[in-house]
């Protein structure tokens, strides 16, 4: 049995896990019943203790930056279907589609290239701050975690359960390589220390995720940091910011809540602006 902590009053809940081993088998004591409550997985996953497992996936990864020594993180999205320069793209065969993400690889570097530059800027500074953070999967994200790793500097990996890209890449920092069921908190993982938003080109979740964020800095829920979209010509051509604020439907000033880069320098570069570095 593990020695007690002379700073507790109570035995901990391991100590009694640890005496329940030991419990004679008998019809009461194999009951699921009879399971402790926070031992107990079947009665973990029921419905009604969703709001209990929304918490504790909030407050997991809390405490493993804590642990970690994480305090800020400069987050970078982007497609996962996005190949590495020379590498064929996966999950299509279509020769245009594949023509097209093959187009794209320098997205790739350009992404490795700027956590390199930030990862590099974070260990002068100690490495608790400026941290790079991204989906943890592969593409742009594997890219942004290549780029810290190759310089040694610790990265993190935020991934979610899907049916398709949801391993870690190789290069996350194995002790931030954490796991999320609810896309909303894997969310308020990625804003909550994040100094800078880089968002390169990517589908459906990059969009999401990219107008989470500007919504929450245009409504005054999350504080002003740079929003910064690599790749003019995509953005362009998927969303009509100027036909937005022409409608009516933001005003003019929202389309200063973000800024188009071509080039890890330049990212980089406009960090460093507005934080005066």
């Amino acid at each position: 049995m593990p020695d007690q902590d002379p700073k507790r009053h109570f035995r901990s809940a391991e100590e009694d896990r640890e005496i329940l081993r030991h419990v004679p088998r008998t019809p009461q004591t194999r009951s699921p019943s009879y399971r402790l409550a926070f031992d107990d997985p079947d009665f973990l996953m029921r419905d009604e203790l969703r709001p209990v497992r929304l918490q504790l996936e909030l407050m997991k990864p809390e405490l493993i930056f804590q642990e970690q020594g994480v305090d800020s993180t400069v987050v970078v999205f982007g497609g996962a279907r996005i190949p590495a320069p020379g590498k064929k793209p996966v999950r299509t065969r279509d020769k245009a589609l594949i023509r097209s993400l093959k187009e794209k690889a320098h997205f790739y570097e350009e992404a490795r290239l700027f956590a390199r530059m930030v990862s590099e800027y974070s260990q002068s500074q100690g490495g608790r701050d400026w941290v790079i953070c991204s989906g943890g999967g592969p593409g742009v994200m594997e890219a942004a975690n290549r780029g810290a790793a190759e310089i040694g500097a610790k990265s993190i990996g935020l991934n979610i359960v899907l049916p398709h890209e949801q391993a870690p890449n190789p290069y996350v920092t194995p002790a931030l390589s954490l796991q999320f069921h609810y896309f909303a908190i894997r969310k308020m993982h990625f804003l909550m220390r994040a100094k800078a938003l880089c968002v390169f080109p990517g589908g459906f979740g990059t969009l999401d995720e990219t107008f989470e964020t500007l919504t929450l800095i245009q409504t005054g829920r999350a504080a002003p940091m740079p929003v910064l979209l690599f790749g003019e010509a995509f953005w362009r051509r998927i969303i009509d910011f100027d036909a937005l604020a022409a409608e009516g439907t933001i005003s003019p000033k929202d389309l200063e809540l973000f800024d188009f880069v071509e080039t890890a320098a330049e990212g980089w570069a406009r960090i460093r602006q507005f934080y005066q570095l």
